[in-house]
C-alpha cells in the first residue's frame, strides 16, 4: 500500500510464531450509527421549541430577550439584529422574558446523546454543561490525512474508517511492520500510515509519519486508543525501531481519540526517530528509508 510515496508493509512472513496472531484483513462488521428515537414527550418537546432561538436556532439561556410583540431570541443574537425583532421588525430594547426564563428553570430533559446511550435527565441550565463532557458524545474520526468531518460512535466510525478511509484492520496485540520511502530528503508534514488493531475487545490506532520538528524533519510512531480517556489508561504499549546493532524503545499509555491527531503530535508523545537515526537503521547508503516498527499492546494487570 502506498500512500505520499509512502509503502507500509505488514510483515507477515518474517514474524515469530508468537505473532501470529495478527491477521490482515479482518473482517469487522459493518455497523450503522444509532437512529435517532423522535418519541419524546409532545409537551417537553414543544416548550423545547420554544426555547429555541429563532435566529441562530439554538438553545436560549438567561438573559432571554423579548420584542414587545412577545417574540424571543436569545442575547447573542440580539447583538446581530441591530435592536431589531427579525420576526417582526419592532424594537426590541431590554425587555427580558422572565416567564420563559421560569420555564426553563423547571424544565428536565434528556442528554442529547441519549440514543448514543447516555441515561442522564438533567435540568435546562445543566444540560449544555453535561454535554460537553458526556462520556457518550460522538468521537471525531481519527483519520488525520484530511479533515474529516464525520463523527459517531466507535463501532461506526471503524466501519467509516475501513469502508470510506480504506484503512488496514488488524486482529491481535502485536504489529511488525516495514516502511519505505524511496527519497527520505523529502519530509512533508503529512500521515503516512494509519492501522487500527483490535485486541482485547477494544479498537487501537496507529500512526506513522514524517513532520517537521523545528528546522530538523523527523519520523514518528505513536498509539491512539479508540474510546474516552478514562478507559485509554487500562492500557500499555511499546514501540521498537532498529538497525545495525542498535535501537529505541517506547513505552506508554495510548492516548484517547479524544485528543486530536495534530494535539497528540505536538506534545511529542510516542516514539521519534530523529532523521540522521533513521537512515542509520536503514542501512546501505542512506538514500532509501527501510524502516521496520515493531510493538504490542497489553492491557494492565491491576485494570479491571
Amino acid at each position: 500500500m502506498e500512500l505520499d510515496g509512502i509503502e507500509g508493509v505488514p510483515s507477515m512472513d518474517v514474524m515469530d510464531e508468537e505473532d501470529t496472531t495478527l491477521q490482515r484483513h479482518c473482517q469487522f462488521p459493518s455497523i450503522s450509527k444509532p437512529r435517532i428515537n423522535n418519541n419524546d414527550n409532545p409537551t417537553t418537546t414543544s416548550v423545547h421549541e420554544l426555547l429555541e432561538c429563532p435566529v441562530c436556532t439554538n438553545s436560549m439561556y438567561p438573559p432571554i430577550h423579548q420584542c414587545p410583540n412577545g417574540h424571543t431570541l436569545c442575547s447573542t443574537c440580539k447583538t446581530r439584529v441591530d435592536n431589531r425583532c427579525p420576526t417582526c421588525r419592532q424594537e426590541l430594547g431590554d425587555i427580558r422574558c422572565l416567564a420563559l426564563e421560569k420555564i426553563a428553570e423547571s424544565l428536565k430533559l434528556a442528554c442529547k446523546f441519549c440514543t448514543y446511550g447516555c441515561p442522564e435527565i438533567l435540568p435546562y441550565y445543566s444540560k449544555l454543561k453535561h454535554e460537553a463532557a458526556c462520556y457518550f458524545r460522538p468521537y471525531t474520526c481519527p483519520y488525520a490525512g484530511s479533515d474529516c468531518p464525520v463523527d459517531g460512535d466507535i463501532p461506526f466510525l471503524v466501519s467509516h474508517l475501513r469502508d470510506d478511509h480504506k484503512v488496514d484492520m488488524h486482529s491481535g496485540c502485536t504489529f511488525n511492520h516495514r516502511y519505505v520511502k524511496a527519497n527520505p530528503c523529502e519530509v512533508e508534514n503529512a500521515t503516512w500510515m494509519l492501522t487500527v488493531f483490535h485486541c482485547f475487545g477494544q479498537y487501537f490506532c496507529l500512526h506513522f509519519e514524517a513532520f517537521q520538528l523545528g528546522m530538523a524533519p523527523v519520523y514518528m510512531a505513536f498509539l491512539r486508543f479508540m474510546g474516552d480517556e478514562t478507559d485509554a489508561r487500562n492500557y500499555s504499549y511499546s514501540l521498537e525501531v532498529g538497525g545495525n546493532g542498535r535501537k529505541l524503545i517506547w513505552e506508554g499509555n495510548p492516548r484517547s481519540i479524544r485528543d486530536n491527531h495534530k494535539k497528540v503530535r505536538d506534545s511529542h508523545d510516542g516514539l521519534i526517530i530523529q532523521r540522521n537515526m533513521a537512515l542509520f537503521f536503514s542501512g546501505g547508503e542512506k538514500k532509501e528509508l527501510k524502516l521496520r516498527i515493531t510493538g504490542r499492546i497489553w492491557k494492565e494487570q491491576n485494570k479491571q
